[in-house]
């Protein structure tokens, strides 16, 4: 018999779960794939998160049209940190004459060798992976794990599409409709359940125009994609996120602002970061001084920033729906780090506003000469 485990915190469960489960039983020819949801993933510390309860009924709604998959609680139940190499090893002896194998995704192949005891893992089953958005990346991957390991790694026949569990989080976060990712299922059990909704929020949409609230969605989606290598929260990094222009289309006369008394010698195209932070703090109660930061400096910039405050700059400038010319540029070296995507997004910023004759805010010259030393001379 051909068996596998497919795991993964599923948190939540979504399509492309789905598509690689159909496609590893055709390409592995397997008899029973076996789905497990882990109690506690390693290096996944600080992301919202459903329940293990959830996450398992999500699972058993999400698979039960594949005739030969099953759920299991076996990580869940067994608590702490799901490490692979403990549940290799019983599945070994729960299978030892069947074919076993191990389904991961390309970006987890390319960081095999950094698992916890990755001999025993490939003592115990077989690995097959499939690539995550395009077959170079899986290339690259198994070009990386041949260099470490002798064992052959099976390749299931799926290329998948660029959906992330982290996305389908931001978006319910702020109520937002995560049907097309998940499916109708499994976005109203999210709905129903109020799985990862943050209701501290949840008034900022009424603040703002239709156009002004979808780019706030891509700023919270872009800044939950990013903030594990800013090492913030995602918790706080949404929140941020969904404030940071909270104030962008109130009146000066709005009942919301009437004690707000405005700084000396802001710009208007600058002056709503200082009135969201005010909004935030007064009207959604937001105490966190690090979350009023990200707010109040994230059009202007700062020296010294903390890493929320420069996540979120960095997230309104370079989210999906960004599409001038550069911005690609801008986002590799966002991807490069922090302090290197704050040099490269204010000297554009800078060179734009003299470029269009715009008054240029002190804060963010300041800034720019704070992060010189992050210059791209390439």
């Amino acid at each position: 018999m051909n068996v596998a485990i497919f795991g993964g915190s599923f948190n939540p469960v979504h399509k492309e779960h789905i598509n690689i489960a159909v496609s590893a039983i055709n390409s592995l020819s397997l008899d029973k794939l076996i789905i497990m949801p882990s109690h506690s993933t390693p290096q996944k510390d600080g992301r919202l998160s459903a329940s293990g309860n959830d996450r398992l009924e999500m699972c058993r709604k999400a698979f039960s049209g594949i005739a030969c998959a099953e759920v299991s609680d076996y990580e869940l139940k067994r608590g702490g940190i799901s490490y692979s190499y403990l549940t290799c090893r019983e599945f070994a002896k729960k299978y030892p004459d069947d074919k076993r194998y191990f389904i991961v995704g390309a970006d987890m192949l390319a960081n095999f060798d950094k698992w916890k005891y990755p001999e025993e893992v490939l003592k115990n089953v077989n690995l097959a992976a499939c690539a995550r958005e395009n077959t170079e990346s899986f290339d690259s991957a198994r070009g990386k794990f041949n260099s470490h390991f002798s064992n052959p790694v099976a390749e299931v026949a799926y290329v998948g599409k660029k959906v992330s569990s982290t996305r389908i989080r931001a978006l319910a976060a702020l109520g937002e409709d995560v049907s097309s990712f998940t499916g109708e299922i499994i976005a109203r059990y999210i709905t129903d359940r109020g799985l990862y909704f943050m209701p501290e929020v949840a008034g900022v949409k009424k603040l703002l125009k239709p156009e002004r609230w979808a780019h706030t969605v891509r700023v919270a989606v872009t800044a939950a994609e990013h903030c594990a290598e800013a090492g913030v929260s995602e918790k706080s990094a949404i929140i941020a996120a969904a404030l940071h222009d909270c104030a962008k289309n109130l009146t000066a006369d709005n009942e919301l602002l009437k004690d707000f008394t405005p700084p000396d010698g802001v710009p208007e195209s600058v002056m709503h970061q200082y009135s969201g932070a005010y909004v935030a703090e007064k009207h959604f109660g937001v105490s966190d001084k690090d979350i009023l930061n990200a707010v109040r400096y994230h059009t202007s910039g700062r020296k010294n920033m903390f890493a929320l405050e420069k996540l979120i700059y960095l997230s309104d400038m370079l989210e999906e729906g960004r599409t001038y010319d550069g911005v690609e540029y801008l986002r590799e070296e966002f991807s490069r780090g922090l302090d290197y995507g704050m040099y490269a997004a204010l000297d554009r910023q800078v060179k734009y506003l003299e470029a269009t004759g715009r008054k240029i805010y002190p804060l963010t010259k300041e800034a720019l000469n704070y992060y010189k030393e992050y210059k791209n001379d390439k």
